[in-house]
């Protein structure tokens, strides 16, 4: 395991991440110090299973948007701030150009959160600051236990929705509609069927 004692930069993050606990797969870095979360649990794999699908599905031949999953996002420098959220999406620029990229300043144009863990949910008011003062238009906040959506952007006031309304994908992902509860529902394939 490594020991750190002094402020990383994020590309020093980078490179010493597969040194950490779980390969760095849950840890992010914060002012310069590495911080490691807990894994996510089943449902945030659900909550993010049930989402990729449905923008997969809302995606159109002629759009330029794309989604990331467990992309480091640079936030801050000097000291350096890296962070993980559930999904990033960019809406424009070449398609699949974050992909392959461990981390990246380009910013987003949607940043959605799973707080499935209570780590996650304590640090949830500074990740939402974070992506608002970096400059992200949207983030959303998909709430497994309370089976909500939290929509957030700059300059308006937070919106909750229910497990009964609609999400809709608005300038970052036109056509994208989806009941929030249906987020949160596991597969049925997931359950399997005894066999006889």
């Amino acid at each position: 395991m490594i020991m750190i004692s002094e402020l990383l930069t994020a590309e020093q993050f980078a490179a010493a991440r597969d040194e950490l606990p779980d390969g760095g797969r849950w840890s992010e870095l914060i002012a310069g110090n590495v911080v490691t979360l807990s894994p996510p649990d089943t449902e945030h794999g659900t909550t993010v299973l049930n989402l990729s699908k449905a923008v997969a599905a809302c995606s159109q031949p002629d759009q330029t948007g794309y989604a990331c999953f467990g992309l480091g996002l640079i936030v801050k420098r000097g000291p350096d701030t890296v962070r993980f959220p559930a999904m990033s999406f960019f809406a424009g620029g070449p398609a699949f150009a974050e992909s392959d990229k461990v981390l990246t300043e380009t910013r987003p144009a949607l940043v959605v959160e799973v707080p499935s863990s209570n780590d996650r949910r304590r640090g949830l008011a500074d990740r939402i600051a974070d992506w608002l003062a970096w400059g992200v238009k949207h983030v959303w906040v998909l709430d497994p236990q309370a089976q909500q959506a939290h929509v957030f952007g700059p300059h308006q006031q937070p919106r909750r929705l229910s497990a009964l309304e609609t999400l809709h994908g608005g300038d970052p992902l036109p056509g994208y509609q989806i009941k929030v509860g249906e987020l949160f529902q596991e597969p049925k394939w997931w359950r399997g069927s005894p066999t006889s």
